[in-house]
């Protein structure tokens, strides 16, 4: 019998390896911006075509490298960041495992040119399928630009697995946000499609949270820093009021290594404890500095997850910092006096010879309580910097103070007999039902058997999702146009998502058209969400939208729906009319399942009158 183990081609081995490197284009976008990283640079400009589908492009301005490394860079395994296994735990580069390259270059037609400042012409090296197509000298610029056009060409069933643009593009966002908070020192910018999305100059860790979210999260940001023999924790975590239903804006580096760990996030969550609302969650931007001896960072190809030696000691110590930043906060909120929107700049203050000061002058024959009817009486006179008040104070002064108390007792006493009265009217209407609002929160009916409640936010949930739901079936949605549009300016990732969804957000109602630089104009809005912003509007749509895609993985136009409905849906503490209540309950039993709210649990509960009298009997 022949042997039946074979040497695996090199070709194929980096497909292989490929599958769990490059999952997607965004993949590609972070393995090849931590390269330029490690290299130097500092100024980084990402391009991409059709979402990194049909080009990834990356130019730098590094070290660059010379005619043999520029062709051995793209071997499996060739790496410049290490020696020996040693090295594995005095890593402070991003990468260290040297498949990147290789893994790009077996699927995809990439091209790589690059040359040394010291060097006078540059190397142009084009490879296609791991097949080294051409190598040659040609003329480039310090640096490095590396272009990868047609990803998972020769695996059409990879490419098959790939999103829409418009998600494959909030990867890459999400990507180089991460890439772009771990090194503020660096010049970023990324064009999509001709488009400058981002355009992020050298700052400062706040200024490029600022430059990435929007300018309104320089309020929302507590900084935390602490220094301790175990780590150096230094970053920003945010306000309570803006947690957010998502967990989007949540940052953990290590060493400036974005990483993903649930226990560290656990210790941040309970530094919040009692602080946040339900189902919320923090922002948090939080740079963890230590011996790269005591963690091991080799554990995935996508180097996110890392192993300590004394994690419950970090646990503690990143709970306790976050903890005393947000009390330190609630008790002495500071004054950032580098900010240049400083208020300084708006006070002029006069010479000293110049200020004068106020004079008042007085009658001192003036007698409030002298009765005498005088017509030519004098009246009390202020004189405050030249400028003259009279004041006249009337006879009944002393009774003035009655009879706005008799009044307020007035129509006090008329607002109770209406009310009561418009109460006693609409209950005891034979055709009307016997309907009551307790706590603002429940609807009690009478019914045969005994009485109902209904829970009035989950049953109004339930009616406009049912309703949302058939407008995005059939486009039926009714606009409401604004008076006057209002202009809504997003952060990148949820313009792209935005996009993505108009087409379904249109179907509901909202009359919204682009409008500039992640911002688009909203000239009208569903009928059933009056009296709200436009702006925490979709803020809100957005998030309900992520939150039901991330946790429930419903579909597109389900999370839309479901997102929107709780959004627009009355919420428990509004009084309620009888009129009010009434359509509810018609519009709930005409629903297709009106016993089950939106999180599964009942909307309708009866009570029997066998059930009242056991109680009573016990």
């Amino acid at each position: 019998m022949s042997d039946i183990i074979q040497l695996l081609p090199d070709s194929v081995a980096n497909q292989i390896a490929a599958g769990e490197v490059v999952q997607r284009p965004a993949s590609a976008v972070k393995e090849l911006i931590e390269n330029s990283i490690d290299a130097g640079a500092d100024k980084i400009q990402l391009i991409v075509k059709d979402a990194g589908k049909s080009l990834i492009q990356i130019i730098d301005n590094g070290c660059g490298m010379s005619v043999t490394d520029a062709r051995m860079c793209f071997e499996r395994h060739a790496t410049s960041k290490i020696r020996k296994a040693e090295d594995l735990f005095a890593i402070r580069t991003m990468g260290f495992r040297g498949e990147a390259m290789a893994s790009i270059a077996a699927i995809a037609q990439v091209e790589l040119k690059t040359r040394r400042i010291e060097d006078e012409l540059g190397t142009c090296i084009f490879i296609e399928g791991s097949e080294v197509i051409s190598q040659e000298a040609c003329s480039a610029n310090p640096g490095t630009s590396i272009s990868i056009k047609n990803l998972f060409y020769n695996t059409p069933a990879r490419r098959n697995f790939l999103k829409s643009n418009s998600v494959e593009m909030r990867y890459i966002i999400d990507e180089l946000q991460r890439i772009a908070l771990a090194n503020p020192q660096v010049f970023f910018t990324l064009h999509h499609n001709g488009q400058e999305v981002y355009h992020l100059p050298a700052t400062t860790v706040k200024q490029r949270i600022i430059h990435l979210f929007g300018n309104n999260y320089n309020e929302r940001l507590v900084p935390v820093e602490e220094d301790t023999m175990v780590v150096k924790l230094q970053g920003f975590v945010g306000k309570p009021e803006f947690a957010r239903k998502t967990r989007g804006e949540q940052f953990f580096f290590v060493n400036n290594r974005f990483i993903k760990d649930a226990y560290l996030n656990h210790a941040v969550l309970m530094a919040f404890k009692e602080l946040l609302p339900e189902d919320t969650f923090p922002l948090y931007v939080l740079f963890i500095e230590i011996d790269p001896a005591k963690i091991d960072i080799n554990v995935h190809p996508t180097k996110t997850e890392i192993k300590y030696q004394d994690e419950q000691t970090i646990y503690a110590i990143i709970r306790s910092a976050v903890k005393r930043s947000l009390g330190r906060y609630n008790i002495t909120p500071s004054l950032d006096f580098d900010q240049e929107n400083s208020i300084g700049h708006l006070v002029t203050l006069k010479p000293l010879e110049e200020i004068v000061p106020p004079t008042i002058t007085f009658n001192p024959d003036f007698n409030p309580f002298n009765t005498n009817s005088s017509t030519d009486r004098e009246m009390p006179t202020l004189r405050n910097s030249g400028d003259y008040r009279s004041s006249p104070i009337p006879k009944n002064w002393d009774t003035l103070y009655e009879i706005s108390k008799k009044e307020d007792n007035v129509q006090h006493q008329m607002h109770e007999e209406i009310s009561i009265i418009a109460d006693e009217q609409e209950i005891n209407k034979p055709s009307e039902r016997q309907l009551f609002q307790i706590q603002n929160r429940f609807i009690l009916s009478q019914i045969k058997s005994g009485f109902m409640l209904i829970n009035q936010q989950a049953a109004h949930e339930r009616i406009l999702y049912e309703r949302f739901l058939q407008q995005l079936q059939n486009h039926s949605g009714v606009s409401q146009q604004s008076l006057f549009p209002q202009s809504v300016t997003l952060n990148s990732s949820d313009f792209e998502l935005l996009k993505e969804l108009l087409p379904d957000i249109r179907a509901l109602g909202f009359d919204i058209r682009e409008f500039g630089k992640n911002t688009v104009v909203v000239e009208g809005i569903p009928a059933d969400l009056n009296n709200a912003s436009e702006h925490e509007i979709l803020e809100q749509l957005l998030e309900g939208f992520k939150n039901n895609q991330s946790i429930l993985k419903l579909d597109k136009r389900d999370s839309l729906a479901r997102s929107l409905a709780r959004n627009a849906a009355t919420k428990a503490g509004i009084k309620m009319s009888l009129e009010e209540m009434n359509i509810l309950i018609d519009q709930l039993f005409a629903c297709q399942m009106p016993n089950l709210a939106l999180n599964g649990k009942l909307v309708i509960t009866t009570f029997t009158l066998n059930e009242l009298l056991e109680r009573f009997e016990k």
